[in-house]
């Protein structure tokens, strides 16, 4: 990784502008098993309200990382899941998650070790 300081296009700050946030990694987390309706999402992320994820997936369409699928029907029936380049994520995805088992479990034998 070569990255002049001061460049304006640090590659690191363009994709936490598109992802970074408290929630958005992990609705991207949860879309990747597959589409999602809004209702599930809540589900699953039980700590977001439903104006953050609102917020939220509407800023993942808009930067293309998330698909919104309306259909027309009573009640309305809309559906989330990941464009290809929401897909694409995939491998950061998998790392942050590999990292956070290790630094669980490095902070587990140590608490333990102390004890």
């Amino acid at each position: 990784m070569n990255y002049k300081k001061g460049h304006k296009n640090c590659p690191v700050e363009t994709t936490l502008k598109v992802i970074g946030g408290r929630w958005k990694v992990v609705i991207i987390y949860h879309l990747m098993e597959g589409k999602k309706r809004f209702s599930e999402l809540r589900r699953l992320i039980p700590d977001v309200t439903q104006k953050m994820l609102t917020q939220q997936l509407r800023e993942l369409e808009r930067d293309g990382i998330v698909h919104r699928k309306v259909y027309p029907q009573v009640p309305p029936k809309v559906e989330y899941s990941l464009t290809p380049l929401g897909k694409s994520l995939k491998p950061i995805l998998e790392a942050m998650h590999n990292w956070g088992e290790r630094y669980t479990s490095g902070r587990i034998k140590r608490r333990d070790s102390k004890g």
